[in-house]
């Protein structure tokens, strides 16, 4: 594996940045997970475009162009042979001193990691997911901008860490007002008389280019698309649920805290929009 670093391909044993940086120490930097699918980047402008709102929201500059940096993608997923795969784009604040003022920090590093990830193994896919209602509960707006990404995860650890001690593949996070909001690292949306509803932004969530390319799609495939708050209740009524997220891409949901949901297996919508996705992606 070739990781790029700073406009340098290095080895992966050769691929470091410095403990005093504070993307380390602090978690002070922002990420996108990227997919490619047969060569392109997938939702690259998107995806850049919200790399940079992040940035400048936590007051980070990025020291590249974004068509400089998707140059660089493209660099990396050649030098690694991937046509179809995943990507991993960091912009940490740099080094500093041991203190928590970000502007003592020198420039940070710029990096991209290029390789393969399978979230969850085939047959979830085709028999559904698992999942709990978390303790933990989501960060809130006035806490932290969910809309930035930033490198750090704490919050939505400790809710997957709830869910892997539960023996199942993820947990649904809820806001502080008990609503329902996402799971530790994808978007949610329920199914309830054909028509998808899916919690707003103000609800605490990260808002997922997966999540507005399936939004799209069901636009254009004359499904009602509802963006509302979901109380938790409400989750258990449903006909189907699915998560959408780079990672997992389009999933359905099958049981939540030993409870089915549906029929318990995943429903046609979640079928038909995990078929349309995948026709989208590779068009």
């Amino acid at each position: 594996m070739k990781i790029w670093i700073n406009g340098e391909l290095l080895e992966k044993d050769q691929a470091k940045i410095s403990v005093l940086d504070h993307g380390l120490l602090y978690g002070d930097g922002v990420f996108e997970g990227i997919r490619a699918y047969n060569g392109t980047i997938f939702q690259c402008q998107a995806h850049l475009d919200r790399l940079y709102a992040s940035a400048k929201t936590i007051d980070l500059p990025i020291a590249m162009a974004k068509e400089d940096l998707t140059e660089a993608m493209y660099e990396t997923l050649r030098a690694n042979d991937i046509r179809d795969g995943y990507i991993r784009l960091l912009v940490t604040r740099g080094i500093g001193t041991l203190g928590l003022n970000p502007f003592e920090c020198s420039g940070g590093s710029i990096i991209i990691i290029a390789d393969q990830i399978a979230l969850y193994p085939p047959e979830m896919y085709q028999n559904g997911l698992e999942v709990i209602i978390a303790e933990h509960v989501r960060i809130s707006p006035n806490m932290l901008p969910p809309a930035v990404k930033s490198m750090n995860y704490l919050n939505n650890i400790l809710a997957n860490i709830e869910a892997t001690k539960a023996g199942v593949g993820e947990a649904i996070m809820l806001n502080a007002e008990g609503e329902v909001a996402e799971a530790t690292g994808d978007n949610i949306f329920l199914v309830r008389d054909g028509a998808v509803s899916t919690p707003p932004p103000e609800a605490g969530i990260l808002v997922g280019v997966t999540r507005k390319v399936v939004c799209g799609l069901c636009e254009g495939l004359g499904i009602e698309l509802r963006e509302r708050r979901i109380a938790v209740e409400e989750l258990f009524q449903a006909d189907e649920i699915f998560l959408t997220g780079t990672a997992a891409e389009v999933i359905g949901i099958v049981d939540i805290d030993g409870r089915v949901i549906g029929d318990g297996k995943p429903g046609p919508i979640t079928r038909l929009l995990r078929k349309k996705f995948y026709e989208y992606a590779r068009s």
